[in-house]
């Protein structure tokens, strides 16, 4: 994960990783003009290959929830549900995020800014896919 899962160029750094039920994920990644933001994954259920369900926050550096430092109104925990299937001989992912219990105005922000998280997943698999090519030639 450590040369994948943060956006390019920012630093990374895993505090915690239990991929089990219950397990905590929790890391902090700094931006490369020196932002720096801690999250934190709770898993709530890792049934491999084929499913991993867990929710996620913003936290300080003790795995406090704290508000996401680009939008107040963002949702304090979001509930991630990922299934993964084969097709063809390919994984295919699925993703499904949801806010948990938010407010009116936190639903209006994480709809508003969807193109944001899309973005940032979609840049985290690139950089998976170029990990994995460059393994695989070694």
């Amino acid at each position: 994960m450590q040369n994948w899962w943060c956006p390019k160029g920012w630093a990374f750094n895993i505090s915690k990783f239990e991929l089990r039920q219950d397990g905590v994920f929790h890391y902090s990644q700094i931006s490369p003009d020196g932002n720096g933001m801690w999250v934190k994954f709770v898993y709530h259920e890792v049934n491999a290959p084929e499913k991993l369900v867990y929710t996620s926050f913003f936290s300080d550096e003790n795995g406090n929830i704290v508000r996401a430092p680009f939008n107040d109104n963002w949702p304090l925990e979001i509930l991630n549900t990922f299934t993964f299937t084969e097709h063809e001989g390919k994984t295919i992912l699925t993703m499904i995020g949801a806010p948990v219990s938010p407010t009116e105005e936190e639903m209006k922000t994480y709809e508003e800014l969807q193109e944001m998280v899309q973005e940032g997943f979609s840049g985290t698999f690139v950089q998976l896919a170029v990990y994995l090519s460059n393994i695989s030639e070694n």
